[in-house]
C-alpha cells in the first residue's frame, strides 16, 4: 500500500504545512486506490459529491462538509470529478507541536485520533466560505513570504484550528475544558505509540506515574469514557486495520499485538464487535461497513 509522505521542498513551502487547493490536490483525492499518509488532514469541501472509505468506515462527501484525517490512517476515495471544489489543510504532528510550543497540541484536538464520534460534519455555507479564505490567506503567507509570515500564519492556523474544534465538540457533545493535569491527552498519545506492545492499563498508569482512579477520572472529565473503554477501542482500531490491510493471518496479528494466543485475539474482537474476524473481513468485502 501506498505511503503520501510530506516534503516541504516538493510543496514549495518552507513549513511542514501546506495549503492545497483543489485544482492542485484532485490526484490524490479521486484516487481509487488504498493509501495513507504521513501527516494530517483537513479537507474543507465546497462542492463535493461521492464517499470516503477511511479504514473500514463509510464517509458519505457532500458540500459544505469537512473531514479530518490523522496519519497513517488507510483511505479510498470515490468523488465524482464534476463540480468538485475542496481545500486541504496538511500538516505534520511535531511540526504543529513545535510550532506552538505544546507537545500534546494535536492531542488536544478533538477531531484527531478520534475512536468514537464522526471524522467529518456538515456545516453552514457562511463559516465553509470563512474556513476557506483563511486557508487562502495561509497560502499566500506561506508562498510570499514576509519578516512577519509565520506570526501570522501561526495566529491564523491556530484560530481555523480551535474554530473547528469548537464546532467539532458542540456536534457530537464533547467537552471543551481542560483538566488540571495533561493526563487524559499524554494517555492518547501514549495509546498511540504504544499500543502494539501494551495493552493493561497498568502499564500506561506505571508510564504516567499515577493511579489508576486518577487516570479514570481525567479520562472520564475529557472524554466521557473509561480509559479501559478508550484502550479495547485503540486496540480494535488496529486489529481491524490488520484484517482488512495486511496479508497476514490472524495468528501473525496476534504475535504482531502480543496476544499470547490467536483464540485470545479472536475472543477479545468477538467480545467488543459481536462478529468474528472470519464474519467481520467477509461483512467489509462485501460492501458492508461498520
Amino acid at each position: 500500500m501506498k505511503i503520501l509522505k510530506f516534503h516541504k521542498t516538493e510543496c514549495g513551502v518552507d513549513f511542514l504545512l501546506n495549503v492545497l487547493p483543489s485544482e492542485e490536490a484532485k490526484g490524490n483525492y479521486q484516487n481509487s486506490g488504498v493509501y495513507s499518509t504521513d501527516f494530517f488532514e483537513i479537507i474543507v469541501f465546497k462542492k463535493g459529491k461521492g464517499i470516503l472509505i477511511l479504514n473500514e468506515k463509510q464517509i458519505d462527501i457532500s458540500e459544505n462538509s469537512i473531514v479530518f484525517i490523522s496519519p497513517f490512517q488507510k483511505r479510498q476515495w470515490n468523488l465524482e470529478p464534476n463540480d468538485l471544489e475542496f481545500t486541504v489543510l496538511a500538516f505534520q504532528e511535531d511540526f504543529l507541536n513545535d510550532f506552538f510550543a505544546d507537545k500534546l497540541f494535536t492531542y488536544r484536538l478533538l477531531y484527531f485520533y478520534q475512536l468514537d464520534c464522526p471524522l467529518d460534519f456538515i456545516e453552514s455555507k457562511e463559516n465553509i466560505e470563512k474556513y476557506c479564505e483563511l486557508l487562502t490567506e495561509i497560502k499566500i503567507e506561506l508562498i510570499a513570504r514576509k519578516p512577519d509570515s509565520v506570526h501570522i500564519i501561526r495566529s491564523l492556523i491556530y484560530y481555523l484550528l480551535q474554530k473547528l474544534n469548537r464546532q467539532y465538540a458542540q456536534i457530537n457533545n464533547l467537552s471543551l475544558e481542560k483538566s488540571d493535569s495533561n493526563n487524559a491527552f499524554q494517555f492518547k498519545k501514549l495509546l498511540e505509540k504504544y499500543i502494539k506492545e501494551k495493552q493493561r492499563i497498568e502499564d500506561y498508569t506505571s508510564l504516567l506515574n499515577i493511579s489508576r482512579i486518577s487516570l479514570n477520572k481525567a479520562i472520564k472529565t475529557q472524554f466521557n469514557v473509561t480509559a479501559s473503554y478508550l484502550l479495547k477501542q485503540r486496540l480494535l482500531f488496529e486489529i481491524k486495520n490488520y484484517l482488512i490491510y495486511s496479508e497476514l493471518t490472524v495468528a501473525e496479528i496476534a504475535h504482531e499485538l502480543h496476544f499470547s494466543e490467536s483464540n485470545h485475539l479472536m475472543r477479545f474482537f468477538k467480545t467488543q464487535t459481536g462478529f468474528t474476524t472470519s464474519e467481520f473481513i467477509s461483512d467489509y468485502q462485501n460492501g458492508s461497513y461498520s
